[in-house]
């Protein structure tokens, strides 16, 4: 992950190279429920203002007022993130591992801390969202591969115990994809247009 060119959010998903848990597999629907419950109750019940409970407004303001990124604001954007990213994986069958609050469990993301005042610009983040648009609809349209691939997974994995390379680096591609958009759109992290790949 610490390449020269490297985009500043990067993510690695660690392939379970093994035969997966063929029973949590088939109820994976089902044993999403408290994982998903613990989601509503960290948003505040879909209440905030902010994208669940990732701090994007207020981001936004102290960059364009302050020209700062207070560290504690990045540090949970960045644990929450982790957090919502285990339990993608584990929802799209990438992991058998329940998600962990905690634990990166094989889930490596990695957003670089942005000094605001000499690395980002304070009037881009009013915009961002809006430049990231060509990104959102590719993505709506990978998603919707996503969703083909898992429900094919599910299949392999209940009748072969593992998920074929190909299909997950496909889903950590779309992850990683996603993942950068945000950094750019929605955390605010940096101001380098995100990439159209799934590298």
């Amino acid at each position: 992950m610490e390449q020269k060119n490297a985009y500043p959010a990067e993510l690695v998903l660690d392939y379970a190279d093994r035969p997966m848990n063929r029973a949590t597999t088939f109820f994976r629907p089902l044993m999403l429920i408290p994982a998903i419950i613990l989601l509503v109750l960290l948003g505040g019940g879909g209440k905030t203002v902010s994208l669940g409970t990732v701090v994007v407004l207020p981001t936004l303001l102290t960059i364009l007022f302050r020209r700062k990124y207070p560290k504690w604001w990045f540090d949970w954007n960045l644990a929450f993130v982790n957090f919502m990213t285990r339990i993608g994986a584990y929802a799209c069958l990438l992991t058998d591992v329940y998600p962990s609050t905690d634990e990166n469990q094989g889930v490596h993301v990695q957003l670089v801390y942005p000094q605001a005042g000499t690395e980002l610009n304070r009037w881009l983040p009013l915009v961002k969202w809006l430049l990231a648009i060509p990104h959102y609809i590719v993505l709506m349209v990978l998603y919707v591969a996503v969703v083909v691939v898992v429900v094919a997974g599910w299949f392999m994995i209940l009748i072969n115990g593992r998920m074929p390379l190909d299909m997950f680096k496909f889903v950590e591609g779309v992850f990683r994809w996603h993942l950068r958009v945000a950094a750019y759109s929605v955390f605010l992290t940096t101001d380098i247009y995100p990439p159209f790949s799934l590298e």
